[in-house]
């Protein structure tokens, strides 16, 4: 491994596209892929039982050349048939995990996907070259806000018990 690429120097345009061309050959044909001004998109269909539920798994990378550093966000759009064959979609954006096997309604073919396996795509690749992943705004701010609501319980708790006890 190049010893510059791991003294937190700025990257060069080269070094970027290099980053994005092993990501891309790395997806295959199992990904849509999208370039975009900071980085990149990962997006793939994810297997349903139903015709009814359709789920797009979308990996962005937003990359920052300067710091070394990139930061990877799911997006999930899902559109869902209800009553009366009305479609409704909805967005989940953050660190999302989960697992979805299907398999043909006639029986056909069994299909699955794990969301880990493109956080682990993109991850082997970066590693290897040397880049730092960092976490998103939507992760900092969920983390703030589970730190934020267990403050305020953890407060409430110790408020409770000493109201108990000179009780």
């Amino acid at each position: 491994m190049d010893e510059g690429r791991m003294t937190g120097r700025s990257r060069t345009g080269a070094e970027v596209e290099e980053l994005v061309a092993r990501v891309r050959d790395a997806a295959g044909s199992s990904y849509t892929w999208r370039r975009h001004a900071n980085g990149f998109d990962l997006t793939t269909e994810v297997p349903q039982a139903t015709r009814r539920l359709t789920r797009q798994h979308t990996y962005e990378v937003a990359l920052q050349p300067e710091a070394n550093t990139f930061t990877l966000t799911d997006v999930v759009r899902i559109e869902r048939q209800g009553p009366g064959g009305t479609w409704s979609k909805s967005v989940q954006r953050g660190r999302l995990r989960y697992r979805s096997v299907a398999t043909a309604a006639d029986g056909s073919g069994r299909r699955s996907f794990n969301s880990a396996d493109g956080h682990r795509l993109i991850r082997d690749v970066t590693e290897e070259l040397g880049w730092r992943e960092v976490a998103s705004r939507t992760e900092r701010a969920g983390r703030f806000a589970g730190f934020l609501g267990g403050g305020i319980a953890a407060a409430t708790l110790i408020a409770m018990a000493v109201v108990l006890l000179v009780r």
